[in-house]
């Protein structure tokens, strides 16, 4: 896609949301990320019914400790693979008691470091809690990238280096909102919906789907 094109692109996505973020409920870079450790292969309305349950009882590292495991369990048992997020969560909690005064690190190889936390969730946090400029490439992520041709590759971390290096600065912190929220609601991985999409004059995908 040439650069005029992204320009473009973004230009009108921003015109369509001025200030995206992303759906998972959150009131601390804490809360944030239990929720992303928590959305693995869940969806983000799974996670927050779960977290409007856990959180007014237990939102701060140290709270989510006294639960305990099987206290934990309980508030999550209704999202995919909780027994694996629960012992995650409560690994991470632990180091972030012990080593971080109960704080979310801003470092990413701090955040990389806690359990559960890959690439994906330390860029989600270091992008909506803290403001970096980073690019955390989910499936929806992957598929728009590719399918636009804004920046194919054949792998997340070759998608992630290529938005990194064709979005503009001036979008860079917003970006990835706009994109997962595109590939969730508009460039949706069974059809697309071509006819009600915004950027269907800018994208490269051959097979574009026809009105109904």
């Amino acid at each position: 896609m040439p650069r005029a094109d992204v320009q473009e692109m973004f230009t009108r996505l921003r015109e369509l949301d001025p200030h995206p973020t992303t759906e998972l409920e959150y009131s601390s870079p804490f809360e944030l990320l239990v929720a992303v450790i928590l959305s693995a292969q869940a969806t983000d309305v799974g996670v927050n019914k779960a977290t409007r349950r856990l959180y007014p009882l237990a939102n701060t590292a140290q709270a989510i400790l006294d639960l305990g495991e099987e206290g934990l369990k309980k508030h999550i048992s209704t999202i995919g693979l909780f027994n694996a997020k629960a012992k995650n969560v409560i690994a991470t909690c632990r180091i972030l008691v012990e080593q971080h005064a109960g704080e979310v690190p801003r470092e990413r190889a701090a955040l990389e470091a806690l359990p559960g936390v890959g690439r994906k969730t330390a860029n989600v946090v270091l992008n909506t809690a803290f403001g970096e400029p980073t690019m955390a490439v989910d499936t929806h992520i992957f598929r728009v990238a590719n399918r636009t041709g804004l920046a194919p590759g054949k792998d997340v971390r070759a998608v992630e280096e290529g938005l990194l290096r064709r979005v503009p600065a001036e979008f860079l912190h917003d970006a990835h909102h706009w994109l997962i929220l595109h590939g969730r609601y508009v460039c949706k991985a069974r059809r697309p919906d071509c006819p009600q999409c915004v950027i269907r004059d800018l994208c490269r995908y051959p097979a574009k789907t026809p009105p109904q």
